[in-house]
């Protein structure tokens, strides 16, 4: 038997316990993911982020991404020091920007205060009245040795998030699932997402030039393809403070896998037209979120 669910301005349709196809009736939009070049100074960043949204806007795009630390980054002590500043400055950033230019916002990544001395890897999602619709905290944090030398231990710093990544529904731009940098390593975290009909999978990050070069790629068009669904990737570019540096090609990918655009390795923005009846073509000519046997 087949149920028909209403949501706002499209028809889901449901077969038992799996989704089977929707039809949409909402228009197509711009999306920008912007791409940084972030340092240890609040102040400068949130300028180069005011800049690129501005710029955003004048494309015509309707959700504009910065990426992970898009305030703060270089400097873990400063950084540290500094949370509580650091996130209050942001989220008030992120409401004047998102009220003002009218516009979906994703704010990257903030340091939020945590139990413990420890912060929160916190990506919000701002509505065009500037309120926070959504908000989600890093679940996988970035414990690796580098083959170049380098050492990450985020747990050292930060706190895990414990809730499952949010989906969030708007009738202008469809269904937005959220999630930060490391976690795209965890296919699992993003079929969460896909049960939840996300649509659009963001992945704003700050992925290290040596692991970028050879993955960022290939898994953002893994996580779109197995997932049917258009990811939204801002990025970090470039050296930050004396040891971090970043891959940039800040990407939006469209479900057949395809990158639709790429905003290279220099400060800037990755800006394409989203067309939710290329989501509902993918989705039938490839129907595998229905061929599931293991859920």
């Amino acid at each position: 038997m087949s149920i028909f669910v209403i949501k706002g301005d499209r028809i889901n349709t449901y077969f038992g316990q799996k989704f089977l196809i929707t039809f949409f009736y909402m228009k197509k939009f711009k999306a920008a993911a912007l791409q940084m070049n972030s340092q240890p100074d609040v102040e400068p960043n949130l300028k180069e982020a005011e800049k690129l949204i501005h710029k955003a806007v004048d494309e015509g795009a309707q959700l504009v991404g910065l990426p992970e630390h898009f305030a703060f980054y270089g400097n873990t002590k400063k950084r540290m020091e500094q949370a509580r500043q650091i996130a209050e400055k942001s989220e008030k950033f992120l409401r004047i920007q998102a009220r003002t230019h009218q516009i979906y916002l994703l704010g990257g990544s903030i340091p939020a205060p945590a139990a413990k001395n420890k912060v929160y890897n916190r990506s919000l999602l701002l509505n065009p009245d500037g309120k926070i619709a959504l908000k989600y905290d890093k679940i996988h944090l970035f414990d690796v040795d580098i083959p170049d030398g380098d050492t990450y231990r985020e747990s050292n710093l930060v706190e895990a998030g414990k809730e499952e990544p949010p989906v969030y529904n708007s009738e202008l731009l469809g269904n937005l699932g959220l999630s930060i940098c490391y976690d795209l390593r965890f296919p699992e975290l993003y079929r969460k997402l896909a049960e939840r009909d996300a649509e659009i999978l963001c992945v704003p990050s700050a992925f290290t030039a040596l692991t970028g070069e050879v993955h960022w790629e290939v898994l953002l068009k893994a996580r779109a393809i197995e997932n049917t669904a258009f990811v939204f990737a801002p990025a970090q570019t470039g050296q930050h403070g004396d040891k971090r540096k970043t891959y940039g090609h800040a990407m939006i990918i469209d479900p057949w896998g395809e990158v639709i655009a790429d905003a290279g390795t220099e400060p800037g923005m990755a800006v394409a037209e989203l067309d939710p009846a290329r989501l509902d073509e993918v989705r039938k000519r490839i129907p595998s979120l229905n061929h599931r046997v293991f859920t």
